[in-house]
């Protein structure tokens, strides 16, 4: 059975409620239950935290597991600011597939330049939700 973990950074607990034109009305774990259903094949986990050192210790434990498909990293405004995310993306095994809702490049300049793009195996943005949905179908095909 295939294992993907989706880790979202901060604010990304607030989705469903937080600027629902930009980040749409659905709440995270309302999605996950979905996206579980849609891949009933697949040992989806989630994780979430607003703290920097916590997402960097989810990946450390998780980035070197050999039946760990790939990792979902929605993280978000550490996305644009976070070194120390990106080296420990660099360190592990575990291939990352960066993912944003929004089209972080029709937004504020700030959100134009990921530190997490260059280590990642790729960057999904722009699709909202269905960016998660999209970056598990690229780790299982």
């Amino acid at each position: 059975m295939a294992r993907i973990l989706i880790i979202n950074g901060p604010n990304l607990n607030l989705l469903g409620v937080r600027e629902p034109d930009i980040y749409g009305r659905l709440s995270m774990e309302d999605y996950i239950g979905a996206i579980k259903a849609d891949y009933p094949n697949v040992d989806i986990d989630y994780y979430q935290s607003n703290h920097e050192g916590d997402i960097i210790d989810r990946l450390h434990e998780e980035g070197f597991d050999s039946d760990l498909n790939g990792i979902v990293l929605n993280a978000g405004a550490y996305t644009h600011t976070s070194l120390a995310i990106a080296d420990a993306i660099k360190a592990i095994k575990v291939p990352v597939i960066e993912v944003h809702i929004s089209n972080v490049h029709a937004r504020e300049s700030i959100r134009h330049t990921s530190l997490l793009s260059p280590v990642c195996r790729g960057v999904i943005a722009g699709f909202g939700l269905d960016s998660y949905r999209l970056a598990i179908e690229a780790f299982l095909y």
